[in-house]
């Protein structure tokens, strides 16, 4: 895993971990999402059901995701 994914993944568990019991207290409590569809299924979770400061931070997960994608699709 390059640098750049390995520090978005770190943020999504910091994230996770910090929403777990007040946005995602409806899943499993060892949950952590795999994948680009489940990350951006839990960043909504987040967006929709927390406070501010956890918007600001997964919107700025979701700009993070959709750049390391579109530098992906460029090198192809």
């Amino acid at each position: 895993m390059d640098p750049d994914a390995q520090r978005v993944a770190d943020a999504v568990r910091r994230l996770v971990d910090d929403y777990r019991d007040s946005c995602l207290w409806f899943l499993r409590p060892t949950y952590y999402p795999e994948g680009p569809e489940e990350t951006l299924r839990t960043l909504a979770y987040i967006e929709r059901y927390g406070d501010r400061e956890g918007f600001r931070r997964a919107a700025e997960i979701r700009q993070w995701l959709s750049r390391t994608s579109s530098e992906r699709s460029a090198d192809s």
